[in-house]
């Protein structure tokens, strides 16, 4: 038996794109023979001091922080790259391996998806420049390609960096922008992080989303989802693969094969589309906004009156628009929107019954089940069952 590779993985792991390129990374040594003895911070954040002191075999780094290029130069053992992708080739490290993110196919996929939803006019939320995030940059020009190639009318907006001091100016600019933007429109965020600001943003406004501000973000961040009332479109990056990639190319370079003039690009997984980029045209600005706040507080409990109330017409004149413009009535939208809360809920997560029907606003378990029976034909536990057969197969 050989001594294991001594390995240094040099990321930071409280990005969720981090955390998946590490996860890709054991995933190949899972499915491998291959044995690293693994070095990472304690606290899982990427510092390049003593680097050259480490007496190790090879390192796998996240080439999108400006220090590691300069810290890595001269090292003298294998070192693979992973970071964002650059539409001029001569921004990649020179004879250093590079696995990077394809970030004009991350923006292309989610501007086809509003596209989809027949959307026509189109803005980019990203952030300022600065040595630390050039991937977003590359991701506005990828956006800024696409839309002066179909020639189709759009906008980008940095904003301002986020910080505690400085959140309430940024978002009442984030808000006066919003605001002016022609709709309906479509929005790209270079982040979740970015595109939950929005929602915010749009909260704060009162700005219907996703009937006036169609919103699409990148990560797939389940913090993201935590943190919005409503749910959040995102582009799914193929990081893990990523990490499978980076792990398997520097197994080669253990094994004496030249590899520094290896570049990848991996596409995005795909879209996990959710309410934000729903788009459907509405005519009525009272079915707009009623919608707006059902998707934000529908599973607290909230009734007809209470939607009335907020729109600021009588029921009766809500109900109306309501029957004209979707043929459903108020309670017939806001159990829809339960449901489905519920439904996502008992398919996606190991959540107890009794705990989703609490969140999803249903007064029992037991009328949970009743409403089950009478919508779709089967329990909740039955829904289960079938959604796992489903997936099985």
């Amino acid at each position: 038996m050989t001594n294991p590779h001594r390995i240094a993985l040099l990321f930071n792991a409280n990005k969720v794109y981090d955390r998946q390129v590490i996860a890709g990374i054991g995933h190949y040594l899972n499915s491998t023979r291959v044995e690293w003895d693994l070095f990472m911070e304690e606290d899982f954040r990427s510092r390049m001091r003593d680097i050259h002191q480490f007496k190790g075999d090879g390192v796998i780094a996240d080439f999108d922080d400006p220090e590691a290029q300069e810290a890595l130069r001269d090292l003298p053992i294998p070192v693979v790259a992973v970071g964002g992708s650059y539409h001029d080739p001569a921004a990649y490290p020179a004879g250093v391996p590079y696995i990077a993110t394809d970030n004009e196919r991350l923006v292309r996929l989610a501007y086809d998806h509003l596209i989809e939803q027949g959307l026509g006019r189109f803005a980019f939320y990203g952030l300022p420049a600065h040595p630390g995030s050039r991937w977003a940059q590359e991701r506005e020009h990828a956006f800024r390609t696409v839309v002066e190639a179909e020639g189709v009318e759009a906008t980008v907006y940095e904003g301002s960096p986020t910080s505690a001091g400085g959140w309430g100016e940024a978002v009442e600019e984030l808000v006066a922008w919003l605001t002016a933007l022609p709709k309906p429109i479509g929005i790209i965020a270079t982040t979740d992080a970015r595109a939950r600001q929005v929602l915010q943003a749009c909260v704060i406004g009162d700005i219907p989303v996703p009937e006036q501000v169609a919103i699409v973000g990148i990560d797939n961040d389940p913090m993201a989802q935590l943190l919005t009332r409503i749910p959040l479109t995102s582009v799914i990056q193929g990081a893990e693969e990523m990490g499978r990639t980076a792990a398997h190319v520097l197994h080669q370079m253990l094994r004496g094969v030249d590899c520094s003039g290896t570049r990848v690009l991996v596409p995005p997984v795909g879209i996990n589309v959710q309410v934000s980029s729903r788009y459907h045209p509405v005519r009525s600005p009272h079915v707009m906004r009623a919608s707006h706040y059902i998707r934000q507080y529908g599973c607290l409990g909230i009734k007809t009156e209470q939607v009335a109330d907020y729109v600021g017409v009588s029921r009766t004149v809500l109900e109306e628009h309501f029957k004209r413009e979707l043929k459903q009535t108020v309670h017939q939208v806001i159990l829809k929107h339960k449901l489905d809360a519920a439904c996502d809920l008992i398919a996606n997560s190991d959540t107890p019954l009794a705990d989703i029907a609490l969140r999803c606003g249903f007064t029992s378990l037991q009328y949970m089940y009743a409403v089950f029976r009478r919508e779709y034909d089967c329990t909740p536990r039955q829904y289960l069952d079938l959604h796992r057969t489903a997936g099985a197969t």
